[in-house]
């Protein structure tokens, strides 16, 4: 049977599991099996068996995943964030969007102290949706704004999606991967306070200032700013700049930020051990969800390569396009339809394995692109149908508030981000300056 027969056979399979509405991980490994008997190739499976013992499980990167997911989630129970809000909606009272403003600053730092786009989004979303709607913020403007504030923390480090990509991407460390994220995370939030300020001051009505008679004094305020922030931005500072030194490694920076995560905790006087309990629990069955998808997408990705598909995919998307520039722009468009449908982590695994070897067939910079794929990478949380931020936000807003105006809310977000992978493109310098600094050309 040719690789092409092959190739749509297991993409028809995967398809169908998915809109069946099967879990990812399970149409994944299905298809390898269905896929290894379709081509009379069964032997094919010892071989993926013996690469996910080699490949997945023995990958050590792969620790810090369940580590940064039990950060976050000891920050979470800290109550950091809720004060922190608190202070910067004190701070911009005075200003048109300055709640607006606000819920950018602090989904930059849950990004940057979580990197789980589910429990960003609900903790913005239950701090902010309210009282933004209760100052009289659009509908549309207000459920956007969190959606797409939430889902920085896929991109600005230290992200889970990252430290997935570097091991499934030779030759890139993850240390590189966050200092080439980093530039890019931050100018993108920059651009939604951006949007925002414009949106107030054309639009007032639709982002107004907090009454006076709620405002509080400064010094009260810079008090609170200052005793909620120094914990979050210290602990921040410590994991990147460990990094980024290579002074510690991605398993190493975790641990310690596990570890004064929950001194944060106990020192605010916090701690339970329901809570505690919980977070393990919480932090297993993440961690568990990403491994099980891991392990499908390398049993798919090795029956697709053995079996001669990954072969004919590639050739295919050669066809497209000679010139690098053009095959990177189908492979961003082949990401962001793929977005619509499927989570990051399946896309990741199931894109990697064809689009690498191409990228560096072309001379393409592999840190560039892959910086350029995590940039797109958070329309998969905003793109309609299956949008995973669509729902957390309908799942936390008021009745009035409809999936119609989440969706209109995200549009102009997502019209912002293909804006910054244009300027990634014009400019890779966003992209290769930093780690080029840090680690050599």
């Amino acid at each position: 049977m040719s690789g092409e027969t092959i190739a749509l056979i297991m993409s028809g399979l995967l398809l169908l599991g998915l809109f069946m509405g099967h879990p990812l991980a399970l149409v994944l490994g299905g298809t390898a099996v269905l896929g290894a008997l379709i081509a009379g190739k069964p032997m094919v499976l010892g071989i993926v068996i013996n690469r996910i013992f080699g490949d997945v499980l023995d990958n050590y990167v792969l620790i810090a995943i369940p580590l940064f997911v039990l950060m976050a989630r000891f920050l979470s129970d800290s109550g950091v964030t809720d004060k922190m809000f608190e202070a910067l909606r004190h701070l911009m009272a005075r200003v048109t969007g300055g709640l607006g403003l606000a819920v950018v600053f602090i989904s930059i730092l849950l990004a940057a102290t979580t990197g789980i786009i589910g429990a960003s989004i609900t903790v913005m979303g239950m701090m902010a949706l309210r009282p933004m709607l209760q100052y009289g913020y659009d509908r549309k403007l207000a459920t956007g704004l969190i959606a797409a504030s939430g889902c920085l923390g896929i991109l600005i480090p230290p992200s889970i999606m990252l430290i997935l990509m570097s091991s499934y991407a030779p030759g890139l460390s993850v240390g590189q991967l966050f200092a080439g994220a980093m530039v890019p995370g931050m100018v993108l939030g920059f651009l939604y306070a951006v949007y925002v300020a414009i949106i107030a001051r054309i639009k007032p009505e639709w982002a107004p200032a907090i009454a006076e008679s709620e405002q509080i004094s400064r010094g009260a305020m810079w008090r609170m700013l200052i005793v909620e922030a120094v914990p979050p931005l210290l602990l921040i500072l410590g994991i990147l700049g460990s990094l980024l030194a290579g002074i510690a490694t991605a398993t190493e920076a975790s641990a310690i930020g596990t570890l004064c995560a929950l001194a944060i905790v106990i020192l605010r006087g916090r701690f339970e051990w329901k809570t505690f309990y919980s977070a393990l629990l919480e932090t297993g069955r993440t961690s568990a969800m990403i491994l099980f998808i891991v392990v499908g997408a390398t049993a798919f990705t090795g029956v697709f390569n053995i079996t001669g598909g990954l072969r004919a995919s590639q050739d295919v998307i050669r066809g497209f396009a000679s010139d690098p520039y053009m095959l990177v722009a189908v492979m961003l468009i082949a990401v962001f339809i793929l977005g619509m449908f499927l989570d990051w982590t399946g896309i990741v695994l199931l894109s990697f394995p064809i689009f690498l070897p191409l990228v560096n067939e072309m001379g393409v910079d592999p840190l560039w692109f892959v910086v350029l794929m995590a940039v797109v990478l958070q329309t998969s949380f905003l793109s309609p149908p299956f949008g995973y931020a669509l729902f957390y936000m309908r799942a936390i807003a008021p009745p009035e508030v409809t999936i119609g105006d989440i969706i209109k809310g995200v549009l102009p977000f997502i019209g912002l981000i293909i804006m910054i992978c244009a300027m990634i493109i014009i400019f890779p310098g966003m992209v290769t300056w930093l780690p080029t600094s840090l680690y050599g050309g």
